[in-house]
């Protein structure tokens, strides 16, 4: 049971047995719904679906084996010059990795015929888990919390745009927005969205319009543990499915000047997550004192994770809307109830209290904005840290407050580079690939920002 791959000589452990059990009820839903295909599916860094289709037929030996994908396809291409990295070489970077299926994922997908999806976790071909996957590092932070009496509920918020296909206008190629204020805009389209989505894994609990042209908003359902990401991974891949078959383009993308939001609204309950411990009564406006010392952990940590919550350089200009001066940052500020806030403490609603962090951009990984939250919210409750503690701190420092979130991309990663405590939580070989890769993309922004539009990443 230690190793990924069963050993299929001792069908005796409990754990074989389940799995096996497992797939056969999986195989008898798909003869039953007629599923040809089942798409098996993994997130690379940027948040966007990598996944092989399979025949139905291959499915219990992919359920049981994996399937193999090359490494590149989920780290992505980084500058030749970053050879001085001594573990991202040529031998490693191009060898396969293992995606092996989750199978409590096992979704049939409804706005595609025939079709099935399952979630993958990414292996080395010697079993051991991929530490720059962004799913792995999620569920070790969840774990952590275990470890420490705690669970996560948890949900995401997401706006972003509908625009209908491209036109030719005066030789300019321009995209209408589809979507207006009025919420019966094709009522069809938006029943198979929610719907589908219901059927897939992502429980949908509003859906509105939105501030901007053609931008919408959508909120999910809290849930414990992986299942928040795993929930937004589905809708970021799947809205654009069900768009396309309306005509319409689907896009998370932050234009210049214009911010798609993906705020995760959370809260900390007991293991058996049947209380919620940043609660001290129902319909009180405060924080418990594990709820302080927890936002104290993210405001602690903010200027280090920030360039995992929002991480291009487009979807971190609106950090700077609230600082009228020119500032290389600003400060990351806490209020009950204020939407304008990085951190946002709501009591309402009857969900008991929860901490909105609104750092996060829709273009943001939300697997490493969940791992993120977490680390910095677990040191704090860990160091029982207080706001009072962080100011003292920060007074007897040179370096970059804490508290401030860097306007530009390089200082936040500089920041992250420099943060211990996130450093370790998240693993230090998943950092330094991913401040190398997000080098690369400032030195070739100009260059790739036209074709990024083009090939779906960060929209």
């Amino acid at each position: 049971a230690s190793s990924r791959e069963p050993d299929v000589n001792s069908l005796e452990s409990p754990t074989l047995l389940h799995l096996f059990s497992h797939i056969e009820f999986i195989k008898q839903q798909m003869a039953r719904d007629n599923v040809q295909f089942v798409r098996f599916e993994s997130i690379d860094l940027h948040g966007v679906s990598r996944s092989k289709n399979i025949p139905s037929r291959f499915f219990h030996e992919k359920a049981l084996h994996g399937v193999a994908m090359p490494r590149s396809y989920l780290e992505l291409t980084l500058n030749p010059r970053d050879n001085e990295l001594d573990y991202i070489n040529a031998t490693n970077f191009n060898c396969d990795i293992i995606l092996n299926p989750d199978l409590s994922t096992f979704r049939i997908l409804p706005w595609t015929e025939q079709t099935a999806r399952v979630i993958c976790d990414s292996f080395t071909v010697l079993g051991n888990p991929l530490m720059t996957s962004p799913r792995h590092i999620a569920k070790k932070q969840l774990s952590q919390l275990q470890d420490n009496g705690f669970s996560l509920q948890s949900a995401f918020t997401y706006e972003f745009c509908i625009y209908g296909i491209t036109e030719i206008v005066n030789s300019k190629t321009i995209s209408f927005p589809a979507a207006t204020i009025l919420n019966n805009h094709d009522q069809t389209f938006i029943q198979e969205l929610i719907e589908g989505m219901y059927y897939a894994g992502a429980n949908i609990e509003s859906f509105s319009s939105s501030s901007g042209p053609g931008q919408m908003e959508i909120t999910f359902h809290p849930a414990f543990g992986i299942d928040a990401a795993d929930s937004a991974f589905t809708f970021r891949t799947g809205i654009k499915e069900v768009a396309k078959k309306y005509n319409y383009v689907a896009s998370f993308f932050s234009e210049s000047g214009f911010y798609n939001s993906g705020p995760l609204s959370h809260s900390l309950w007991d293991l058996n997550g049947q209380k919620n411990v940043f609660s001290t009564g129902y319909g009180v406006e405060e924080l418990s004192d594990i709820g302080k010392n927890w936002l104290s952990g993210l405001l602690a940590h903010t200027a280090a994770i920030s360039c995992l919550m929002a991480p291009t350089t487009s979807c971190r200009k609106p950090y700077s809307k609230y600082s009228k001066e020119s500032k290389e940052t600003v400060n990351a500020k806490w209020a009950y109830n204020d939407n304008s806030c990085a951190f946002n403490v709501k009591c309402h609603g009857g969900k008991g209290t929860r901490i909105e962090n609104k750092l996060s951009s829709a273009t943001a990984n939300p697997y490493l904005v969940l791992a993120a939250t977490i680390a910095a919210g677990l040191d704090g409750v860990k160091r029982r840290l207080r706001y009072d503690d962080i100011l003292q701190e920060e007074n007897h420092t040179a370096d970059l407050k804490h508290s401030s979130v860097p306007l530009k991309l390089e200082d936040a990663l500089i920041a992250l580079e420099k943060d211990s405590c996130i450093k370790e939580a998240l693993g230090e070989t998943f950092i330094r690939y991913f401040v190398a890769m997000k080098h690369y993309e400032l030195e070739t922004e100009e260059m790739d920002s036209e074709r990024n539009k083009c090939l779906g990443y960060f929209i």
